[in-house]
């Protein structure tokens, strides 16, 4: 299985101008100046993609997703549906990160992984927290530790809900626990242990995740906190943590105008933008979808329309907002989605176009619409 991909504009996802890209089974084996490497009758079973007028870019990495199906609040009827291959891979998603979300009994660990195992098979690169909004941790087997130790998919633990009135109000040293014993799982797992956590809209904002920071021997790097565009309180909370050298989250969404305006949630593009004037280091800041989550739609009046479901569709979305409305380089719009989340969830092999990672790749037109996706080296997408 050899692809070359020839002439295109490589974004990997720093600029490296116009390139040739060869890949072989499930990895990038060669980058070189473009209409350098010619294949033709020497390896006649290979593919070759023009990449003329196109955009390569690596595969995104949705790094919050119910892949279970999320949902329930509202009662069973409200079950959202689970992700599948398809629809993820179509809207350019090469990598994700399940989580249980607000049911951690409806839905359980069993299922998570079994979930993840299910599209690690079916070509996708997939991971999963251990856990859900509540503490104690309902783990797979009798600890967080083990957990992250023992079982290859699971990365970290999430999403833990705090500030938020559907989490279990825990106490800081609850909180300290389960974070320490995330962070010693990674340790001795050689994964990240980070703890995603779920930021509600209760005043009381980030303050757990400070106090731990603060009072304790565990990093800020431990953590990623999610949802930090939910309102403007929470994200002014939010620029002065990442200032300190935490990681953010934001939440992006399908339909960005309902959102901001409706909800007063700060635009994803807007926020980037703020948090890079205000000197966040743009490696700390990623997107992720809540894809699959349950999202309650209101009109003007407060008044319940529907449920609608979140989609790792709007990944690119916010990314071509970020480029067009505010005027973000591509590099680093890229970045949130990509080399951002690999680097801080430790997903080795993922997020950039380099010799040696893997195939993980995404072609796109010059209106960053996606036309093609690769995954481990195959084709799992073509417009």
């Amino acid at each position: 299985m050899m692809k070359l991909i020839q002439n295109i504009d490589v974004y990997a996802p720093q600029y490296l101008g116009k390139k040739d890209v060869l890949t072989i089974h499930d990895k990038i084996v060669k980058i070189a100046d473009a209409d350098t490497m010619q294949l033709t009758g020497i390896f006649p079973e290979a593919e070759i993609i023009d990449g003329t007028d196109r955009i390569l870019t690596p595969g995104f990495i949705d790094c919050h997703v119910h892949v279970l199906g999320g949902g329930g609040e509202g009662g069973f009827a409200n079950r959202t549906p689970e992700a599948t291959m398809e629809g993820l891979t179509k809207f350019g998603v090469t990598t994700v990160v399940g989580c249980l979300g607000t049911d951690g009994i409806g839905r359980d660990m069993c299922a998570l992984v079994a979930k993840t195992k299910g599209l690690n098979e079916q070509g996708l690169t997939a991971y999963c927290y251990t856990g859900s909004y509540q503490v104690p941790v309902r783990t797979l087997t009798d600890s967080i530790t083990k957990d992250i130790m023992m079982i290859q998919e699971i990365i970290g633990t999430g999403e833990i809900a705090i500030s938020d009135h559907r989490s279990s109000q825990p106490t800081f040293e609850e909180f300290a626990r389960v974070a320490a014993d995330t962070r010693l799982g990674g340790v001795l797992s050689g994964k990240a242990g980070i703890i995603n956590v779920h930021l509600g809209d209760s005043p009381r904002c980030m303050d757990l995740i400070e106090q731990v920071i603060d009072e304790t021997e565990i990093p800020a790097s431990q953590f990623l906190p999610t949802h930090i565009n939910r309102n403007e309180m929470l994200f002014c909370k939010a620029i002065t943590y990442a200032l300190k050298g935490g990681a953010v989250d934001f939440t992006g969404n399908e339909d960005i105008d309902y959102w901001e305006t409706i909800c007063d949630e700060v635009r994803v593009c807007n926020g980037i933008k703020r948090m890079l004037d205000a000197g966040v280091n743009p490696n700390r800041i990623t997107i992720s979808s809540d894809g699959q989550g349950s999202l309650p739609i209101y009109n003007k009046q407060g008044e319940f329309l529907g449920m609608g479901v979140g989609q790792s569709s709007c990944l690119l979305k916010e990314v071509k907002e970020c480029v067009e409305r505010t005027e973000i380089p591509l590099e680093i719009a890229l970045s949130t989605i990509t080399s951002n989340p690999a680097g801080i969830l430790n997903l080795k092999g993922k997020g950039k176009i380099e010799e040696g990672n893997d195939a993980d790749l995404c072609i796109l037109d010059q209106n960053l619409q996606v036309m093609e996706v690769i995954a481990k080296g195959k084709t799992v997408y073509t417009k």
